[in-house]
Protein backbone atom coordinates (compact mmCIF):
# COMPACT_ATOMS: atom_id res chain seq x y z
CA UNK A 1 0.00 0.00 0.00
CA UNK A 2 0.96 3.49 -0.33
CA UNK A 3 2.01 5.99 2.05
CA UNK A 4 -0.29 8.33 0.99
CA UNK A 5 1.56 11.05 3.82
CA UNK A 6 4.62 10.85 1.51
CA UNK A 7 4.19 12.46 -1.75
CA UNK A 8 7.68 11.20 -3.19
CA UNK A 9 5.60 7.89 -4.63
CA UNK A 10 4.40 10.96 -6.96
CA UNK A 11 8.02 11.69 -8.88
CA UNK A 12 8.00 7.57 -9.96
CA UNK A 13 4.42 7.81 -10.45
CA UNK A 14 2.03 8.73 -14.25
CA UNK A 15 2.57 12.14 -16.15
CA UNK A 16 0.10 13.37 -14.23
CA UNK A 17 1.57 12.05 -10.87
CA UNK A 18 5.10 13.76 -11.77
CA UNK A 19 3.29 17.04 -12.43
CA UNK A 20 1.64 16.78 -9.57
CA UNK A 21 4.62 16.70 -7.08
CA UNK A 22 6.29 19.57 -9.25
CA UNK A 23 3.38 22.12 -8.72
CA UNK A 24 3.05 20.92 -4.90
CA UNK A 25 7.28 21.45 -4.33
CA UNK A 26 7.65 24.06 -6.58
CA UNK A 27 4.94 26.03 -4.49
CA UNK A 28 5.61 24.93 -1.48
CA UNK A 29 1.96 23.91 -1.02
CA UNK A 30 2.11 21.04 1.17
CA UNK A 31 4.83 22.88 3.48
CA UNK A 32 2.85 25.95 3.96
CA UNK A 33 -0.07 23.95 5.50
CA UNK A 34 2.37 21.32 7.26
CA UNK A 35 0.61 22.51 10.75
CA UNK A 36 -2.49 20.94 9.71
CA UNK A 37 -1.60 17.41 8.47
CA UNK A 38 -1.69 17.51 4.70
CA UNK A 39 -2.59 14.70 2.59
CA UNK A 40 -2.85 14.63 -1.14
CA UNK A 41 -5.88 12.64 -1.40
CA UNK A 42 -8.57 11.41 -4.99
CA UNK A 43 -8.23 10.56 -7.84
CA UNK A 44 -4.16 11.78 -8.61
CA UNK A 45 -2.94 9.76 -5.61
CA UNK A 46 -4.39 6.69 -7.01
CA UNK A 47 -3.75 7.36 -10.67
CA UNK A 48 -7.08 7.75 -10.98
CA UNK A 49 -7.53 10.99 -12.61
CA UNK A 50 -9.35 12.28 -15.68
CA UNK A 51 -8.69 15.16 -17.92
CA UNK A 52 -10.45 17.60 -15.14
CA UNK A 53 -9.26 16.38 -12.22
CA UNK A 54 -7.94 18.83 -9.61
CA UNK A 55 -5.98 18.57 -6.46
CA UNK A 56 -7.62 17.65 -3.48
CA UNK A 57 -5.24 18.42 -0.11
CA UNK A 58 -7.23 17.66 2.77
CA UNK A 59 -6.34 19.07 6.36
CA UNK A 60 -7.13 19.04 10.11
CA UNK A 61 -7.62 22.38 11.93
CA UNK A 62 -7.85 22.94 15.59
CA UNK A 63 -8.15 26.52 15.33
CA UNK A 64 -10.69 27.37 12.02
CA UNK A 65 -9.91 31.33 12.40
CA UNK A 66 -6.07 30.76 12.24
CA UNK A 67 -6.38 28.42 9.29
CA UNK A 68 -8.98 30.62 7.22
CA UNK A 69 -5.93 33.04 8.21
CA UNK A 70 -3.32 31.02 6.95
CA UNK A 71 -4.97 29.96 3.60
CA UNK A 72 -6.09 33.90 2.35
CA UNK A 73 -1.72 34.32 3.73
CA UNK A 74 -0.28 31.47 1.59
CA UNK A 75 -2.57 31.11 -1.26
CA UNK A 76 -4.84 34.77 -1.29
CA UNK A 77 -2.82 36.11 -4.11
CA UNK A 78 -3.43 32.58 -6.37
CA UNK A 79 -5.50 32.90 -9.87
CA UNK A 80 -8.94 32.01 -8.93
CA UNK A 81 -8.69 32.10 -4.84
CA UNK A 82 -12.13 31.17 -3.61
CA UNK A 83 -12.51 30.60 0.41
CA UNK A 84 -15.83 29.61 2.26
CA UNK A 85 -16.87 27.79 4.97
CA UNK A 86 -19.88 25.53 5.49
CA UNK A 87 -20.73 22.58 7.48
CA UNK A 88 -20.48 18.71 5.27
CA UNK A 89 -21.71 16.10 6.79
CA UNK A 90 -22.20 17.51 10.49
CA UNK A 91 -18.76 19.38 10.90
CA UNK A 92 -17.67 22.91 10.53
CA UNK A 93 -15.52 22.76 6.97
CA UNK A 94 -13.13 25.61 5.36
CA UNK A 95 -12.83 25.03 1.80
CA UNK A 96 -10.61 27.01 -0.96
CA UNK A 97 -9.61 26.68 -4.27
CA UNK A 98 -7.40 28.09 -6.31
CA UNK A 99 -4.79 27.87 -9.11
CA UNK A 100 -1.49 26.78 -10.03
CA UNK A 101 0.66 25.77 -12.93
CA UNK A 102 -2.66 24.51 -14.89
CA UNK A 103 -3.93 22.63 -11.64
CA UNK A 104 -7.05 23.42 -9.84
CA UNK A 105 -6.20 23.27 -6.82
CA UNK A 106 -8.90 22.49 -2.93
CA UNK A 107 -7.84 22.36 0.30
CA UNK A 108 -10.48 21.12 2.51
CA UNK A 109 -9.75 21.40 6.18
CA UNK A 110 -12.08 20.18 9.26
CA UNK A 111 -11.24 20.12 12.86
CA UNK A 112 -11.24 16.13 12.24
CA UNK A 113 -8.15 14.41 12.17
CA UNK A 114 -7.07 13.79 8.65
CA UNK A 115 -7.39 10.04 8.64
CA UNK A 116 -10.49 10.23 10.15
CA UNK A 117 -11.96 12.65 7.06
CA UNK A 118 -13.67 10.54 4.68
CA UNK A 119 -12.31 11.60 1.66
CA UNK A 120 -9.16 9.67 3.23
CA UNK A 121 -11.29 6.29 4.35
CA UNK A 122 -12.81 6.67 0.45
CA UNK A 123 -9.05 6.83 -0.76
CA UNK A 124 -7.93 3.83 1.04
CA UNK A 125 -10.68 1.84 0.40
CA UNK A 126 -10.82 2.97 -2.95
CA UNK A 127 -7.16 2.15 -2.98
CA UNK A 128 -7.84 -1.61 -1.91
CA UNK A 129 -10.05 -2.16 -3.95
CA UNK A 130 -7.96 -1.21 -7.19
CA UNK A 131 -5.67 -3.76 -5.77
CA UNK A 132 -7.28 -6.43 -5.39
CA UNK A 133 -9.13 -6.08 -8.67
CA UNK A 134 -6.46 -5.19 -11.37
CA UNK A 135 -6.14 -3.45 -14.43
CA UNK A 136 -9.11 -4.48 -16.07
CA UNK A 137 -11.70 -3.13 -13.30
CA UNK A 138 -9.71 0.13 -12.72
CA UNK A 139 -9.81 0.92 -16.98
CA UNK A 140 -13.76 0.07 -15.98
CA UNK A 141 -13.68 2.58 -13.23
CA UNK A 142 -11.99 5.49 -15.24
CA UNK A 143 -14.12 4.74 -18.48
CA UNK A 144 -16.85 5.27 -15.56
CA UNK A 145 -15.64 8.45 -14.49
CA UNK A 146 -15.19 9.79 -18.26
CA UNK A 147 -18.88 9.56 -18.68
CA UNK A 148 -19.30 11.67 -15.56
CA UNK A 149 -20.14 9.28 -12.92
CA UNK A 150 -18.63 9.65 -8.93
CA UNK A 151 -16.72 6.86 -7.16
CA UNK A 152 -17.77 8.07 -4.10
CA UNK A 153 -21.09 6.40 -4.24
Amino acid sequence: MIDFEDITYLKTGSEIQKKTYQVLTEHSILKQLNAYDPVLAGTIPLDMAIEDSDLDIICYWEDKETFIRNLKDCFGNYPGFLLKTKTISGSDTVLARFDADGFKIEVFGQDIPVCEQAAYIHMIAEDSLLQERGKIFRQRILDLKRKGHKTEP
